[in-house]
């Protein structure tokens, strides 16, 4: 059984808790908007033919397939995470690259550039334009944080 998704959105997210990283985490992806999903990480091929859209609404429970990036981190801390993506030129697909680290959400979209030049020398390919969508937390004394973001896949043929 071939799953080819046509259709997919970004989002993302940031959070702290007193509690914990997982409760800031959980947070995190109810701010994104994909906290009751059960979510299921995949690597970073967006097929042919699939298009963006605005976020639709989500059946609670439901099998969702992302490439997801996060970042948890302590008091005191910055941290960033965030997702690019691009078409090739060709019209065949397009690639998504994750990333996140401790710093500003400026040296994470630097980081995934390089990334996704390297995804085009790799492949011999060129890309189009490269889209970011990233998060950046300063995290409170006291607290726990995360941030995410995610490119999500919606609907298959």
């Amino acid at each position: 059984m071939n799953l080819i998704p046509s259709k997919f959105f970004i989002t993302s997210g940031k959070a702290t808790s007193t509690v914990s990283d997982l409760n800031a985490f959980d947070l995190a992806l109810k701010n994104a908007e994909i906290a009751e999903q059960n979510l299921v990480a995949v690597s970073s091929v967006i097929p042919i033919g699939a298009n963006r859209i605005d976020k639709p609404e989500l059946e609670m429970g439901a099998i969702t397939h992302c490439v997801l990036s996060q970042m948890r981190g302590k008091e005191g801390e910055v941290i960033a995470a965030g997702i690019a993506y691009t078409f090739r030129k060709d019209g065949k697909g397009g690639y998504v690259a994750e990333g996140h680290l401790h710093g500003s959400a400026q040296c994470l979209k630097s980081e995934l550039r390089c990334k996704m030049e390297e995804m085009s020398r790799i492949r011999d390919v060129e890309f189009g334009e490269i889209h970011f969508l990233t998060e950046e937390l300063r995290i409170p004394i006291g607290n726990y944080g995360c941030c995410v973001a995610s490119l999500v896949f919606t609907e298959y043929r």
